[in-house]
């Protein structure tokens, strides 16, 4: 399948000759002059069986169902050009919607858009909350796990599921998570004939069956012990699942700090441990990406149920031994180096790959790792750290200081216009 991209340049003609329609549940009465008179006009109307359905009466021309993969439907359209063409959407297309597929491959000059309400405004008017106060996630064929960042005390969180099962599993995770009395508002089909509003103790939900078109409405009530992932860089290591190979919460929060994700950015965790570093990383924004490489199975393992918990199972991970685990993968805007570092190759190739102006950050906590390290600085240049914590704990009846292990830390950017062999 070829990846959709920039729009193609054959088709950048002024003239609009496609129209997306965003469609409610009520269907032609929903819809304006404008709308229906571009439908009844299409040659070809593109869109679900049920938008097909909503708006059969004012259908003259040809009708198309999606097909899978989508892609094929997307060549369909194109290929219509110079017709009359209607696509047919839920709500508002261009919020998690198909118009944003169409325009990567069709110039904007050549659309004419009549969005309609989304259904995260429909639920937000039904709720009488303030859309732009409110979290709102698109669930919809995607992993549940993404809620988990959003839950908070006090946050309002509107959810589009995938189907008729969706609130029960929400419920299920609210409740798992210990945000088992938050409250649940099931929003059903909604501004259709079929609408229904019911309210749900998460814990306690018992809806028998619910409808396959719905939007969850939370208000989030923490429970003691209730799984809060803080805004902060440096979650405790509690919250992580750990053989003992995890960058600590202190070096964590400083180690981020240095790596200074940026929006739309990839990283690479070299050694990944627990996957810490590269969830962390992914928490900051949900444009970013992670490539965690780990040489242990089980450890690998582990960094997916982690990545899983934290809510961000796009974390992708790569179960081999760097430097040649590293090979043929997509070039690092940022590069962690918390393992096995010192092993021949590894960094060489990790500088290599790093695009220009990226940033690299490696930690050593052996003499091994720290002589690697003051030998690049030397040649490179760079920064050094030396990250020394010490914790209070009990001596005997008293209470006394415990240095951990101290963390020679070097921050390296590479030069903007360096592109070759760093070796």
């Amino acid at each position: 399948m070829r990846l959709l991209s920039t729009p193609d340049p054959a088709l950048s003609a002024a003239t609009p000759w496609l129209t997306i329609v965003g469609i409610g549940e009520d269907g032609l009465a929903g819809l304006g002059d404008e709308a229906k008179a571009a439908i009844a006009a299409a040659e070809c109307v593109f869109g679900g069986a049920r938008h097909l359905e909503l708006a059969d009466g004012a259908i003259r021309g040809e009708r198309q169902v999606w097909l899978s993969p989508f892609e094929r439907s997307v060549e369909a359209v194109i290929a219509a050009r110079g017709r009359p063409v209607v696509v047919l959407a839920s709500g508002d297309p261009f919020f998690y919607g198909v118009g944003v597929t169409l325009s990567r491959r069709i110039a904007r000059a050549q659309m004419r858009v009549l969005p309609a309400p989304s259904s995260f405004s429909l639920a937000a008017s039904r709720m009488g909350w303030a859309l732009q106060d409110t979290v709102c996630v698109s669930l919809h064929g995607r992993p549940l796990d993404l809620i988990r960042p959003h839950l908070h005390p006090g946050s309002r969180i509107l959810t589009l599921t995938s189907d008729s099962d969706g609130p029960a599993a929400l419920a299920g995770l609210l409740s798992e998570c210990g945000f088992g009395a938050s409250a649940l508002t099931v929003l059903e089909a909604l501004g259709g004939a079929r609408e229904r509003v019911s309210s749900h103790r998460a814990d306690r939900f018992a809806l028998s069956e619910a409808d396959m078109l719905n939007v969850c409405a939370v208000e989030v009530t923490a429970g003691e012990g209730a799984r809060v992932l803080a805004y902060t860089p440096g979650l405790d290591d509690g919250l992580f699942e750990h053989d003992g190979q995890i960058t600590k919460h202190e070096v964590r929060a400083l180690t981020l700090s240095a790596l200074a994700p940026r929006r739309g950015e990839l990283l690479w965790d070299v050694g990944a441990g627990s996957g810490s570093i590269g969830i962390e990383w992914m928490l900051a924004d949900p444009s970013l990406r992670a490539i965690a490489i780990e040489g242990h199975r089980e450890r690998a393992a582990r960094i997916r149920r982690n990545a899983n918990s934290f809510g961000v199972p796009g974390l992708a991970v790569v179960e081999g031994v760097a430097p040649s685990a590293l090979a043929g993968l997509a070039a690092p805007d940022a590069v962690f180096i918390g393992g096995g570092g010192s092993e021949t190759g590894v960094m060489e190739v990790a500088l290599a790959g790093l695009k220009p102006g990226g940033r690299l950050i490696a930690n050593a906590v052996t003499t091994e790792m720290e002589a690697v390290l003051l030998a690049h600085h030397a040649r490179l240049g760079g920064s050094l750290i030396r990250i020394d914590i010490a914790r209070a704990s009990p001596v005997g009846q008293m209470t006394g200081w415990r240095p951990a292990m101290p963390v020679t830390q070097w921050r390296w950017v590479k030069p903007a216009n360096q592109t070759e062999d760093t070796e």
